[in-house]
């Protein structure tokens, strides 16, 4: 019997687009699967997560905090902020397909099946939640749980069946800093509940920038998004500058509940005063491009204002 060459064997054809197996080095290979994996944990995406969670902690903490501690929250944090996006993805992988901002992503092109994507989601979800159930308290545990059930069960269907979804998607998406706060509390207080209310009105505007960026994506996956039931873009002019005046009121609150300094409270109205004004140009002349100006302002604004909540904080 004459046998096939290696690099044309089975091996080679079983991962779809990706270059033999024999033919890499096996460097590469760990890279580009390390990669892939990166990719459906959504690591840039987590890295916020576990920012607003560290000033979940801080803001929580009596006294200094401990660096032990705090990396304990974060590490199993972490792990179920991977959980959650790996399984978004296992779970929408036949409408990523459809669109081409998601269509390169490790499932819908065939670089890891459902089932490896399925099982890391698990895997990180378990060992997540176990983590924070042995290094931090069943509180922090059981936000984590509500956070990763939330995302999965009631905000990733409701994309496809109605345009409130990123009302709903904004609270599991608010409860990181809470599952901070609650594992160096033991509890949770006004601060924590504080800290819900500016990540869930800070998500709106940021999540109504990214719909219209990507409307003729979202309406060929079949979501129902803000852009794509509105194409006029009414809403979203309307929305975005509204829920803007709402987060610099948000950010003073705990400032004026006397949670935070002075110095927080000044902050926050300039760090509102500027993200309102690029809200402005973008309900007065909506594309593209203003949209992105948005989006990249709420991602600068948030990191800014937690640390003014931080460096001015008072103790819980």
């Amino acid at each position: 019997m004459r046998m096939q060459p290696l690099e044309k064997s089975d091996i080679g054809g079983a991962i779809g687009t990706v270059p033999p197996l024999i033919a890499q080095s096996l460097p590469a290979l760990l890279r580009m699967r390390f990669a892939d994996y990166c990719i459906l944990g959504k690591l840039r995406i987590s890295v916020l997560v576990l920012i607003v969670t560290a000033i979940g902690f801080c803001l929580g903490t009596r006294g200094d905090v401990g660096l032990l501690a705090l990396a304990n929250a974060i590490i199993g944090t972490a792990l179920v902020a991977i959980a959650a996006n790996t399984l978004n993805q296992y779970m929408e992988r036949e409408f990523d397909r459809l669109m081409i901002r998601t269509a390169d992503r490790p499932i819908p092109a065939g670089r890891l099946t459902p089932a490896e994507a399925m099982a890391f989601g698990i895997v990180c979800g378990v060992v997540g939640l176990a983590y924070l159930w042995i290094a931090t308290n069943p509180l922090a545990t059981a936000l984590a749980a509500l956070t990763l059930f939330l995302y999965l069960f009631a905000y990733t269907p409701l994309k496809r069946r109605t345009a409130w979804n990123t009302w709903v998607g904004a609270v599991p998406g608010a409860l990181p800093p809470m599952i901070g706060f609650a594992a160096a509390h033991n509890g949770l207080a006004t601060p924590a509940w504080l800290l819900f209310a500016i990540l869930f009105v800070w998500q709106l505007p940021h999540f109504f920038a990214i719909a219209w960026m990507y409307r003729e994506d979202y309406a060929r996956g079949g979501y129902q998004m803000l852009s794509t039931v509105d194409p006029s873009g009414r809403a979203t002019r309307v929305q975005t500058v509204t829920l803007t005046m709402l987060m610099i009121v948000v950010s003073l609150a705990p400032s004026m509940l006397g949670f935070a300094g002075p110095f927080a409270g000044i902050g926050a109205v300039l760090l509102g005063a500027g993200l309102f004004v690029v809200a402005v140009r973008m309900a007065k002349d909506l594309s593209h491009a203003t949209a992105r100006t948005m989006l990249l302002a709420t991602v600068i604004y948030l990191p800014l204002l937690m640390t003014l909540l931080v460096l001015d904080r008072s103790t819980p």
